[in-house]
């Protein structure tokens, strides 16, 4: 990790997004923000909203956290509407910079579009070259904008936007949820097998909101209705909800596993289960592969706690709160140099020597990536008298990188492919340590489907991952590093 690295080196996914549509104009920006509110944990770089009133899109987005890129007077400068889209973003596809903010807003003379994506395409580099060579100039790094003009350029001779959309999706390869507003029409779109979850939520009041978690329809108000089926087209239109389903079916079910391990909230509902429930499951699943005799179980905040209440359940070693998270230093906390990046640790999370002192502790987190952050971790656990420390993690090892929208790194640098276990445990400083199974990982959601996408553990994709990797030479500035 370089000076500029983030202190605390873990996954993070590409983003979240929300739709919602009301039958008479009303306050939709304030829907938006606190269903972006409620995803903030999906994409902490940018924040978008974009509001539809009468077929007049405005919209406004910047980099940062949804509480420092709207204010009271941003979200009453967006105005009343009956429609609206958001996103979240954390950038996989096309760096943090900030033309490359969500959502995308097209104007074009078949209508105003309005984009917000999650996923990544495996074809992006593809398109973008067959569509630049045709004329067209992109505004962006990403290949959500490479959506945005497919859709577009069908749209010239479709006769209406979801057929533009159908069209286009016999294009796409790769993840893609989308929320996309027109003039008349909000779309909820799922790519045809499914990697990355969205839902569908309905207001007492009428009218209807898609979502990439249920937590999301929570924070709005919406009652949870049913989830986005793979390859399903959903339309909203003067109130009333349509489908269409020509692409379902297509292709396997291959829905990130990683969702129910880290990505979503505990309190959210994924594809009918409850991930705080499938966090538990996970540490039951561990409490069995791997038994260990201690005093007690503690997970690392946050994303390593359900896990560890499953571990001491199934194992019977009592649960203990072994760290406390300062709620005040956020995800983007960066440190200038080494010393520092040590401090902070501390800074986040600090020991409750109580639990731990003269204790055989079992540590439960969520995976392993590059191994510096749980290193730190064990350090801290080490020095508040921690015995003996075995180390449990909650997902399988990381082999080999992500295409889908998760930032997992070249093969190269991850932990669990430069060292065998033993290895692992002597440099993490532990007395024993545990990953869950492939197999196990399948079924944590306890909902009969195991037909996940598992392919940064295993190397083995449900789709063919990019035959190459779009770059921009011409986009690097004087003074800045040449991004991965």
């Amino acid at each position: 990790m370089d000076s500029q690295d983030l202190i605390f080196n873990s996954l993070h996914e590409e983003c979240g997004v929300v739709g919602i549509a009301v039958n008479t104009a009303d306050d939709v920006a304030a829907y938006a923000f606190h269903a972006l509110y409620a995803l903030q944990h999906r994409g902490q770089q940018s924040a978008g909203i974009a509001v539809n009133d009468d077929g007049v899109i405005t919209a406004h987005c910047d980099e940062g956290l949804v509480n420092d890129v709207f204010n009271e007077s941003v979200l009453s400068a967006l105005g009343m509407g009956q429609m609206a889209v958001g996103h979240v973003r954390y950038s996989t596809t096309g760096g943090d910079k900030r033309m490359n903010c969500q959502p995308l807003v097209v104007n074009h003379i078949k209508g105003s579009m309005a984009l917000a994506h999650n996923g990544n395409l495996t074809n992006d580099a593809e398109l973008r070259e067959e569509l630049e060579l045709a004329g067209s100039i992109f505004h962006t790094t990403t290949d959500s904008e490479v959506i945005a003009y497919t859709i577009t350029k069908e749209r010239i001779t479709s006769a209406s936007i979801e057929e533009a959309v159908s069209r286009a999706m016999d294009r796409l390869t790769g993840a893609y949820s989308l929320v996309i507003m027109s003039p008349t029409k909000l779309i909820a779109v799922r790519d045809p097998q499914g990697f990355r979850p969205l839902c569908i939520g309905e207001f007492s009041h009428g009218g209807y909101a898609f979502a990439s978690e249920t937590c999301a329809l929570d924070a709005m108000g919406a009652k949870f209705i049913r989830d986005v089926e793979p390859g399903e087209i959903v339309i909203v239109k003067n109130g009333e909800l349509t489908t269409r389903r020509e692409h379902c079916g297509k292709a396997k079910h291959a829905l990130c596993v990683f969702e129910y391990i880290y990505f979503a909230r505990p309190d959210s509902y994924i594809e009918g289960c409850s991930v705080h429930a499938a966090r538990k499951r996970a540490g039951a699943f561990l409490a069995l592969e791997h038994p260990v005799q201690a005093d007690v179980v503690i997970g690392v905040p946050d994303s390593g706690i359900d896990a560890a209440l499953g571990f001491a359940q199934q194992s019977g070693i009592p649960y203990g709160v072994g760290f406390i998270k300062n709620k005040y230093i956020g995800r983007t906390f960066i440190a200038p140099n080494q010393a520092a990046r040590e401090k902070g640790v501390r800074i986040k999370l600090n020991p409750v020597e109580d639990t731990v002192k003269g204790k055989r502790v079992v540590l439960v987190d969520d995976s392993i990536v590059r191994g510096t952050t749980i290193a730190r971790t064990v350090k801290i656990l080490r020095g508040a008298g921690a015995s003996e420390v075995h180390l449990r993690l909650a997902a399988p090892k990381f082999l080999f990188p992500c295409y889908f929208g998760t930032d997992i790194p070249s093969k190269e640098e991850l932990f669990a492919n430069k060292y065998t276990e033993e290895e692992m445990r002597d440099k993490l400083n532990v007395d024993s340590i545990g990953f869950l199974s492939v197999y196990d990982a399948k079924h944590i959601a306890g909902n009969g489907c195991k037909d996940y996408c598992v392919g940064c553990f295993t190397g083995e994709y449900p789709c063919e991952p990019p035959k190459r990797k779009w770059e921009n030479k011409y986009s690097k500035k004087i003074g800045e590093t040449k991004e991965d």
